[in-house]
């Protein structure tokens, strides 16, 4: 330990003779300690429920989707596809087809989404895990067709059993018909299978009814096309690896993405307000660091005699200076590591025991409490800002008051 940071030391938790100083270091070390737990509650808060949507989406959205690069569709006997499907990390893929369809129910149209999906679309995805109702996941049977719709859409038809439900689809390269526009449409017929899915999302739960591969094929007469690959990975294969080598197969015909590139547009809004939130709690820590000046401003009046003695002893000024400059650093990495450690504290308090929750009425929302997760990037993130912040804010107010001072 070098002399400066000995003295600095011993400044710092030895008795002044004016109890202020004392008071008012405790004050700054506090308020940036406080400052600092805001600030890792507030981002693990923005990770709980990044967190909680990725899992709600993990039930619908497979881990890897394949699209076609240009266009909407693309050949399901597509060589590639078919070495895509073969690949030995892949555990399952569902080949699917989604486009926009319009249903008729009771005198009223709708616009609404329709996903064709294969035999191996719930091994893909949970679908199974989210779906409520009285039936059972079925998309074919006895020549008939099954749809089974979101539970807001279902909501708007009456419920999970719809009964029988017309869906039509314009035929592709014909004008509509004024005349007669029904003979413009492909029309085909769903039945109820009396059960419905819930993502929590009214993205899918709105909009989205699922089938079977050929009805979507049929209805949009796109025999042998579909709009995407969806692939489970196998649990002891690594995802990225897998999505690259299925991207090299692809080349620049296919877009792959994972579950988070499928849902950007909603993961990139929440990480911008996370970036936001961090601005913000980083002015509120430079704030708190305003209250480190007023100590050390005070701290150099009362060591004068100090500063005197010190530099007949043959300390230089750029020493002793630096001893004040190492005092506020101290107060600062003292502050920081008493803030994270607080901050984790009530964040695993929130994640067992729900402290501050969502309304009060139980069922209003997907979970009943603010969800939280602390992650360690986050927390060394938190750590190195608080320091450089206080060791910033700090280094020009205590140069130019030393110089003043004890020059």
């Amino acid at each position: 330990m070098s002399l400066s940071s000995f003295i600095a030391r011993r400044y710092l938790f030895s008795k002044k003779s004016h109890n202020a100083i004392n008071i008012i270091s405790g004050i700054a070390a506090g308020g940036i300690a406080i400052a600092t737990a805001a600030m890792v509650c507030t981002l693990s808060v923005f990770n709980g429920f990044h967190d909680l949507i990725s899992t709600l989406y993990c039930n619908f959205d497979p881990e890897i989707q394949v699209t076609a690069a240009q266009g909407k569709t693309f050949s399901a006997n597509d060589p590639v596809v078919k070495k895509m499907q073969q690949h030995p990390g892949v555990e399952a893929a569902s080949v699917c087809l989604e486009d926009n369809a319009l249903i008729l129910f009771r005198g009223h149209p709708l616009v609404i989404t329709i996903k064709g999906v294969d035999e191996k679309f719930d091994k893909v995805t949970s679908i199974r895990e989210i779906l409520y109702g009285d039936g059972s996941y079925r998309f074919e049977g006895a020549d008939l067709h099954y749809g089974i719709p979101g539970i807001g859409l279902a909501n708007q038809m009456g419920g999970p059993d719809y009964g029988s439900l017309q869906i039509c689809a314009p035929r592709g390269g014909e004008r509509i018909n004024l005349a007669n526009p029904i003979e413009s449409f492909s029309v085909e017929d769903l039945q109820s299978p009396k059960v419905v899915f819930n993502v929590n999302q009214r993205k899918y739960d709105e909009n989205f009814i699922l089938t079977s591969l050929q009805f979507a094929q049929t209805l949009f007469e796109k025999p042998n096309v579909a709009s995407s690959l969806e692939i489970k990975v196998k649990p002891t294969a690594d995802i990225k690896s897998v999505k690259n080598d299925i991207k090299q197969m692809g080349g620049a015909k296919f877009t792959v993405r994972d579950r988070m590139e499928q849902q950007a547009d909603v993961f990139n809004i929440m990480n911008i307000e996370k970036l936001i939130a961090y601005i913000f709690l980083t002015f509120i820590v430079l704030i708190a660091c305003f209250n480190i000046i007023s100590s050390l401003f005070m701290l150099i009046i009362e060591k004068k005699e100090d500063v005197t003695t010190l530099r007949n002893l043959g300390l230089s000024n750029g020493r002793i200076r630096s001893i004040f400059m190492i005092e506020g650093r101290l107060i600062s990495i003292f502050g920081a590591i008493i803030g994270i450690v607080l901050g984790v504290v009530l964040c695993l308090l929130q994640e067992h025991f729900g402290l501050i929750r969502l309304g009060n009425n139980e069922g209003s929302f997907i979970v009943s409490a603010y969800p939280v997760a602390v992650h360690a990037i986050d927390i060394v993130v938190v750590f190195f800002t608080v320091l450089i912040v206080g060791f910033v804010s700090v280094w020009y107010p205590v140069h130019a008051l030393s110089k003043r001072l004890l020059d």
